[in-house]
């Protein structure tokens, strides 16, 4: 297994949670961390920039009392998300505060920069580069990156189309280094299944959105224990970018699910939605195809607990197969 020297001893369970726009706040962060779980939100999320040091600082404070006071179980490390975009104008100024806090992992999306992979390895940080097909993954590793998150079908908000069995099998030809399996994992059982594919950890986003620490409406929040894995839509049209999104969301907006107009990947944005009524994530909600497993609101703590003992069981069964 390719665990980060980062993470040894620091994870309950081979976990990392996933960056949610909007969604993830230095409150959900803490709370994964101390669960033993990566716990990351998207640098974004932290408006205008003066906030991200704001929590980078509260983050940082918190988890180093709790290890204080915790040193026989000491939390795990965080991360930031950053967009690496030309549509983010802000991208080197966060890179600059990720650097001034020492921001132990890095989780970049939507390009691979050497300029800010080398900013993090500056000083003894990692990055981990989020790819939807082998040929992104290689040109990832190619400019620094040190480890890759294959995004396969099914995972919530921006998700690729290569199912997760021959998408760890080709990066494993040729990739040694850390590997984080997303899509659609929402179970212990989805953890181990993904180890057993070939993936160092699961990437957890959904599930975490129906926690009681998450930034997102109660209604939202709601709908990921309601409704299933048919109810997930996959279009371009709310960012630019292909994704999964709640079909009774894109309802309420008045839109068609079945009749999306396909969006110019060009135009790429992050707050507009495909009505002047309606804004990506905020109204329009994404989730992944994993949300069945959802059946109550919990804290993220809780959440987590469930996950280790599924993982615990499914492990057990195996061993007496």
């Amino acid at each position: 297994m390719a665990i980060p020297e980062i993470l040894k001893g620091r994870l309950s369970i081979p976990v990392v949670a996933s960056p949610l726009f909007i969604i993830s706040c230095p409150e959900l962060v803490i709370a994964q961390c101390k669960a033993g779980v990566v716990g990351s939100f998207p640098s974004l999320n932290a408006r205008p920039v003066e906030v991200l040091d704001e929590w980078l600082t509260q983050i940082n404070a918190e988890l180093d009392a709790y290890n204080l006071a915790n040193p026989d179980k000491p939390a795990a490390p965080f991360a930031v998300n950053q967009i690496v975009h030309n549509s983010n104008d802000r991208l080197m100024q966060d890179v600059e505060l990720c650097v001034k806090h020492k921001v132990p992992i890095v989780i970049t999306s939507l390009g691979a920069r050497p300029e800010v992979f080398d900013a993090i390895h500056s000083y003894g940080g990692i990055v981990l580069h989020d790819v939807i097909n082998n040929r992104f993954a290689k040109k990832a590793i190619e400019k620094g990156a040190d480890g890759l998150i294959c995004v396969a079908a099914g995972a919530g908000g921006h998700a690729g189309t290569l199912s997760p069995m021959p998408f760890i099998q080709e990066v494993r030809e040729w990739f040694d280094g850390p590997v984080l399996l997303s899509g659609a994992i929402s179970t212990g059982d989805a953890v181990l299944a993904a180890q057993a594919m070939g993936a160092d950890m699961a990437y957890i986003g959904s599930a975490f959105i129906a926690t009681k620490e998450a930034n997102a409406d109660e209604a939202y929040k709601q709908s990921l224990v309601d409704y299933a894995a048919s109810d997930i839509v996959y279009t371009n049209l709310f960012t630019g970018v292909h994704g999964n999104y709640l079909r009774p969301s894109i309802e309420a907006a008045g839109l068609d699910p079945d009749n999306l107009p396909e969006s110019d990947p060009s135009k790429m944005n992050f707050g507009s939605g495909g009505s002047s009524k309606a804004k990506a994530w905020r109204d329009i909600w994404g989730c992944g195809q994993g949300i069945n497993a959802i059946k109550s609101i919990d804290t993220a703590g809780e959440l987590v607990e469930r996950l280790k003992r599924e993982y615990a069981a499914a492990r057990e069964r195996l061993l007496a197969s």
